[in-house]
């Protein structure tokens, strides 16, 4: 599988825990021996403002975090674009799903997500999609910028029972019929983390609910990084979402 890394993801570019060192490190360690890493160019300033407004990118150019978040945003857009052909993911910070288009919070300062499916739909790349937020908070941001589009859906999971959780995804993917699917994979909720609800098999399952809901509607999947703050086992969750995704059975 392929997965858009940069080295500059390595930074530790501010003081909170999407941020923290070792974290990308973590991560890298585990999947490296799996998948195939492409390095990514930053996005345009065109392309974040197609959800964006000029105050925030204003902003956060004077938080002197645009360069970082630009390339997160711009890996997300080269992870969807490839995720037209085949499963990838998106190793990024800083996250995206707390960020609207006017307004931030929660680590994050673009939405990656959103950016990605808005460049996809208005180059005319995919005609429905379906974001599943899969992270331990609310993806308040992507539910601001995208609930008013007609061609999206916006899931987040919400309940702390493990076994409700996983039932709603499969369901969920039962009767999914959008031409891609994008996970918002926040690893925060890994029992070891500060969620305490998935083990490491579920985000395995997860992605193999995604992945055969993308063939059967012959359309594409991916992931993009959001929350993961335990070191110790972010690295084997998100190998085990890819290794799921990457799943043909």
């Amino acid at each position: 599988m392929k997965v858009y890394f940069h080295q500059d993801f390595y930074q530790v570019y501010a003081a909170e825990p999407a941020a923290d060192s070792g974290r990308m490190e973590a991560i890298v360690t585990k999947i490296q021996s799996d998948v195939e890493f492409v390095t990514p160019k930053p996005a345009r300033e065109q392309d974040i403002a197609v959800v964006h407004t000029e105050q925030h990118i204003a902003w956060v150019k004077k938080q002197g975090l645009y360069e970082i978040a630009a390339l997160a945003a711009g890996a997300a857009i080269e992870t969807a674009i490839s995720g037209l052909e085949e499963p990838c993911f998106g190793l990024i910070r800083p996250p995206g799903h707390h960020a609207s288009a006017d307004s931030c919070w929660g680590f994050c300062y673009f939405n990656n997500m959103a950016i990605s499916l808005e460049v996809l739909q208005k180059n005319n790349r995919i005609q429905s999609a379906y974001i599943l937020d899969i992270d331990m908070h609310y993806g308040d941001g992507t539910e601001n910028i995208m609930r008013d589009k007609d061609y999206i859906t916006v899931h987040n999971i919400e309940t702390n029972d493990r076994n409700l959780f996983m039932k709603e995804i499969e369901e969920a993917m039962e009767i999914c019929k959008s031409d891609m699917i994008g996970i918002s994979a926040g690893f925060d909720n890994h029992i070891e983390d500060w969620g305490g609800v998935l083990h490491t098999s579920d985000y395995f399952e997860i992605g193999c609910l995604v992945r055969k809901a993308a063939q059967r509607n012959k359309g594409g999947c991916f992931g993009l990084l959001e929350g993961g703050y335990n070191h110790n086992v972010l690295g084997q969750n998100v190998l085990a979402l890819i290794r799921g995704l990457s799943n043909n059975g």
